[in-house]
């Protein structure tokens, strides 16, 4: 676990210097910098996307996964959430739910967290996550700046997923095909792309919803292994 915590503690520091510079920078530096993210994101999300080699199962997932997280309303409930940690903590900024779920999206859903989480848990190599802790990190800066200090919370989810799968990887590593992994970081590339869309203002897209397709998308390769388009 100890690259998800140099993970949690790198978004930490990054988010205070964003939120240091929050009043201290033009609005069109910020808006600047979420262009950036926004077009990274969507390129990182294309390039994972491509590498499936299980087109229908990707379909399928994604479907299915949907339907179920806009039956369990996850969206909804995240940010129920984020609004009553808001109000607890007595927070003002009036991005703070917004700020949780975009960046525990932006750093939970890439390739780097699947495969660096799941390569730590089968052998304790924590490279990946490093990698992945810098950009994190330097991302943040620019989130909190933009978004406030719900980019620091976003610690919080960050630390279930990423290290339960640290965790479930440790203890079923051995029975994780790794096409399982590879459809599952594609899965969560298509995820990616719609954050993407969402940053740059282009649409909004409940991507927390969706969330189930990383999940369904196993579900599916156990059930029919054999069908690859």
């Amino acid at each position: 676990m100890i690259g998800t915590v140099v993970n949690i503690l790198a978004i930490i520091v990054g988010s205070s210097l964003g939120l240091f510079l929050n009043k201290r920078l033009p609005d069109r530096f910020i808006k600047t910098f979420f262009q950036v993210i926004g077009l990274f994101t969507i390129f990182l999300g294309i390039s994972m996307a491509l590498e499936t080699t299980h087109i229908l199962h990707m379909i399928m997932a994604l479907i299915t996964g949907a339907i179920i997280g806009e039956a369990l309303k996850i969206q909804q409930g995240v940010e129920k959430m984020g609004d009553f940690l808001k109000r607890k903590l007595k927070i003002r900024n009036g991005k703070f739910t917004e700020g949780l779920v975009t960046a525990f999206l932006l750093y939970c859903i890439g390739s780097l967290t699947i495969l660096g989480a799941i390569e730590a848990g089968l052998s304790g190599d924590q490279e990946l996550i490093y990698i992945k802790s810098l950009m994190d990190g330097v991302s943040s800066i620019a989130l909190a700046a933009g978004l406030g200090i719900g980019v620091m919370f976003s610690v919080v989810p960050l630390l279930i997923f990423q290290g339960g799968i640290t965790l479930l990887a440790s203890i079923f590593g051995d029975f994780i095909p790794q096409i399982m992994v590879t459809e599952m970081s594609a899965v969560g590339g298509i995820l990616l792309i719609g954050m993407g869309i969402s940053i740059l203002d282009i649409k909004k897209i409940n991507v927390m919803n969706m969330l189930p397709a990383l999940v369904t998308i196993i579900i599916l390769l156990w059930l029919f292994p054999a069908v690859g388009i």
